[in-house]
């Protein structure tokens, strides 16, 4: 078996974001057996179309992830950069590597953003043929989810790959260790919209820290802060209406002002490695926007720790700008699933399934 230095902590952290990625992919289920049964017949990539290539987040890692991924040189070549920089043999636990393995965030995060990567370099190769696809797709717009955002950056040309595995690395240490310092909870708020939701933190604010963490669809907001203020939030949003209100299985408050101790360790690691102007256009977390100044960029994804996600922005943001066709890269296809039940006129492909 690989040997990993995960703490208990960080794996619990792993947990959570594995359980908020199953929440929505429940909601996502139906949806995706629809589509899956007409991409075939219906669905086909051409040089016209405006794409989109968005990245998974972490808790979309599955046992065996990898693959498909390293028959092809690209794949191959993507993870040995990989393993060689971190010194840990990547390929054998994206390949080999049980759950518990994979659900480590020190290595969890670095194995998602090389998978993705990989598929990345994959379909933009010589190597791949897909009858869906008429050609290499040339991409209008990239974003990528939470930690999915420096995959987005790599593919887009601002962040070199190499450097983009250690911050990743560093990122879930960071992550795992604030939690230690402040703990919370959080809670995933169905059947609500974004403004109830707010509204419900801020009145439960007089009582703690507790505020939107992911807005991932217009009816599931995660929620994120101290216990005491999260469990009025959850009082409140039952008397508001709310279909459900999920406990996640957390280690800490995510994407809450209880991380900034967080964002301030990222933001020096950040500043020691370069970035350059996005050569795709890039869509933060933290804004719903674009961004391309490389100290805008490195600020977005410093503040992302412990702000609120704007999923649902960045993805309206794209639908604004007329991108027709969504490429996931990385394993699973919740993103699929999502912007799917935002547009029925949109073409979404995920490389689980092209490659």
């Amino acid at each position: 078996m690989l040997k990993t230095s995960g703490s208990a902590c960080s794996y619990v952290y792993a947990k959570h974001i594995k359980l908020n990625y199953l929440v929505l992919d429940i909601e996502n289920k139906l949806d995706s057996m629809f589509y899956s049964k007409i991409a075939s017949s219906l669905l086909k990539i051409t040089y016209m179309e405006k794409i989109s290539a968005i990245f998974a987040g972490q808790g979309s890692q599955y046992a065996g992830m990898g693959r498909k991924l390293i028959s092809y040189k690209p794949g191959k070549e993507t993870f040995q950069i990989a393993s060689d920089v971190l010194k840990m043999d990547i390929e054998f636990l994206c390949c080999n590597g049980t759950d518990e393995e994979l659900s480590r965030t020190e290595v969890t995060q670095p194995a998602i953003l090389t998978c993705s990567i990989a598929a990345y370099r994959i379909i933009k190769s010589d190597e791949f043929s897909n009858s869906q696809i008429v050609g290499q797709p040339k991409f209008s717009a990239t974003a990528g989810l939470s930690v999915g955002e420096y995959s987005a950056l790599v593919a887009s040309g601002s962040l070199n790959f190499a450097d983009a595995i250690q911050i990743v690395q560093e990122r879930g240490r960071l992550m795992s260790e604030a939690a230690k310092i402040n703990p919370g909870v959080m809670v995933a708020v169905i059947g609500l919209d974004a403004e109830i939701v707010k509204s419900i933190c801020e009145s439960a604010s007089s009582v703690g820290v507790v505020q939107p963490a992911n807005y991932n669809s217009p009816a599931q907001i995660v929620i994120s802060g101290e216990k005491q203020a999260v469990e009025k939030a959850i009082e409140l949003a039952k008397s508001a209406g709310a279909k459900r209100c999920i406990p996640l299985d957390v280690s800490g408050a995510f994407h809450s002002p209880l991380m900034r101790i967080a964002e301030s360790g990222l933001r020096k690691v950040l500043n020691m490695f370069s970035f350059s102007t996005p050569d795709i256009p890039f869509i933060a977390n933290v804004t719903g926007d674009y961004v391309k100044n490389p100290k805008e960029i490195v600020e977005m994804l410093a503040l992302q720790l412990s702000s609120s996600i704007q999923w649902e922005a960045v993805m309206r943001k794209m639908l604004d700008e007329g991108i027709s066709t969504f490429i996931e890269f990385g394993p699973g296809k919740v993103l699929s699933g999502l912007i799917r039940r935002m547009s029925k006129d949109v073409k979404v492909y995920s490389s689980d399934e092209l490659l």
